[in-house]
């Protein structure tokens, strides 16, 4: 269950925090994302079952440019885009590896 962004769903802090229904791991997850993403997140805001499914989602993730990008162009996943890599990819690449490994993956 890989995001739109590259994100392993699976092992995602705040499906896990979400999956647990743990208010700890819902604060640390929205201090983490807070730092890496520049925008302030609540604890509150820390429910989540992926972003590419029907159930709830982070509030930012409704206006979050990678997800908004990846429905706009009709790409299951910023690897099927034919701009990838993208600027709107830096801040999350420069967060962690794991995303681009899973979408270069993706690419094959």
């Amino acid at each position: 269950m890989i995001a739109y962004c590259g994100l392993d769903c699976a092992t995602c802090d705040a499906l896990l925090a979400t999956q647990a229904d743990d208010d700890a791991q819902r604060a640390a997850v929205a201090a983490k994302w807070t730092e890496w993403f520049g925008h302030p997140f609540a604890a509150a805001q820390i429910n989540c079952e992926g972003c590419r499914g029907e159930g709830r989602q982070v509030a930012y993730c409704g206006a979050c440019g990678i997800r908004r990008c990846c429905i706009d162009k009709g790409c299951a996943t910023c690897a099927d885009c034919a701009d990838y890599p993208c600027e709107e990819l830096d801040g999350l690449f420069k967060a962690g590896s794991e995303p681009r490994k899973n979408l270069d993956a993706l690419r094959g």
